[in-house]
């Protein structure tokens, strides 16, 4: 049975140009996150996450830290099915 969930994340706030998408690779990684992180036109990273539901919880309470230097000021998620992603990685947005 495969107990993975697909989550859609908006993080809005200051989270361009301060390393948010290096920072949630590495935590992806270390968590074994499987998708992708890229900036959006309007200032916003949009990120695709795929992982067990344990492991989606903590992904996402990191989310709303994100990197040492954002300043996030809202986080927004949705379910979608599975595309079985297979790393994760930084998209040029």
């Amino acid at each position: 049975m495969n107990n993975k969930k697909h989550l859609n994340i908006a993080v809005i706030g200051k989270v361009q140009g301060v390393y948010y998408r290096a920072s949630t690779k590495q935590k992806a990684d270390a968590l074994g996150v499987k998708g992708f992180v890229r900036n959006q036109p309007d200032g916003s990273v949009y990120i695709e996450a795929e992982a067990a539901p344990e492991i989606l919880r903590q992904f996402v309470e990191w989310c709303h830290r994100g990197s040492e230097r954002a300043q996030v000021q809202h986080v927004e998620i949705s379910e979608a099915p599975l595309k079985n992603f297979i790393a994760f990685e930084v998209q040029r947005g």
